[in-house]
């Protein structure tokens, strides 16, 4: 194992696969995934820098919407190969696609990752106005009002991750989620990636796509408290129309209150996020931990090895 007490910190983030954990680097995005035969199988990307867009992920408050495209896409792909390892048999999988067909499902994937989320957003945003506007006519405040379209989102959010929790998948994927977490944690610690170590950590993290799901609720209602509407219609619409003001301000928000994690009563603005984390994790077991270790130093290992050799060239697997 690799002790990195010693090594400098960079801000790494994770996402939850199917059976595995992925994780990105400077350089790298890895996912290892846990096949049927008990092993681990790693898909490594190289990530390819476009300069307009590296421009545009340095411009405060645009740099999260960029972001939320750019992970949103990645993750889709990702998500796809751990899909696709995990329910072939080993030794059975189909011949690798020619490099055309290939780069038409990676982009097909990444449209549709982007879109799931957008319709997700597009539904969590004009529901709960309609569900305001019908069921509390008699409210005339603005910001009452939104306060009430923000506790309906917050009450929606929860029924669905609480229900779809339930499923056998989800639950597991939730575990990975915490395996992820700990990971992340005992990295930043300092302390050496070993199952044991790693689970003393917890399955809780300030930077999670789960605190800035909380936070666009949050951020939503005091931005939408300085437009006025005079119909449904012209909410929804307005509604729409801020969703991308909305996003940015609140990754920006989410970056703050990592920030200041460590500060007296100011560590408390995390705490929604931390909250709902308790439900989009689980405890995981060992051998979720071994993955998420694995998938990690993997990364890791890759971008060392760029770093120290630019011009080693590492295909994907």
């Amino acid at each position: 194992m690799f002790n990195l007490s010693n090594q400098p910190r960079p801000a790494y983030g994770g996402q939850a696969v199917i059976e595995g954990v992925m994780f990105g680097g400077k350089h790298y995005t890895v996912t290892a995934v846990r096949r049927k035969d008990d092993t681990i199988e790693y898909y490594e990307e190289p990530k390819e820098e476009i300069p307009w867009v590296k421009k545009l992920q340095r411009i405060p408050f645009l740099r999260g919407i960029v972001g939320l495209i750019t992970s949103s896409a990645n993750g889709s792909k990702h998500l796809n190969f751990s899909t696709e390892r995990y329910d072939s048999e080993p030794g059975k999988e189909k011949q690798e696609n020619s490099a055309p067909s290939r780069l038409t499902m990676i982009l097909g994937v990444a449209v549709i990752g982007v879109l799931s989320f957008l319709f997700g957003k597009l539904i969590f945003t004009v529901v709960p106005a309609i569900l305001a506007d019908v069921l509390f006519q008699r409210v005339t405040n603005n910001i009452v009002q939104n306060l009430i379209e923000g506790g309906i989102k917050i009450i929606l959010l929860l029924v669905y991750i609480l229900v779809i929790a339930r499923t056998p998948m989800i639950k597991r994927l939730f575990q990975y989620h915490g395996a992820e977490h700990k990971v992340i944690n005992a990295y930043e610690a300092g302390v050496e990636l070993t199952v044991k170590r790693v689970q003393q950590f917890s399955t809780l993290h300030y930077r999670c796509g789960s605190s800035f799901i909380v936070f666009t609720v949050l951020v939503g209602v005091v931005i939408y408290s300085f437009f006025h509407y005079d119909s449904l219609w012209e909410r929804i619409y307005q509604r729409i129309l801020l969703l991308p003001v909305v996003i940015g301000v609140s990754y920006e928000t989410l970056q703050a209150t990592n920030k200041l994690r460590n500060v007296p009563f100011l560590r408390i603005l995390g705490y929604p996020g931390l909250w709902l984390q308790k439900i989009t994790t689980r405890e995981p077991d060992d051998k979720q931990v071994e993955v998420a270790i694995a998938s990690f130093l993997r990364m890791r290992e890759l971008d060392e090895a760029k770093h120290s050799a630019p011009t080693t060239t590492i295909s994907i697997s």
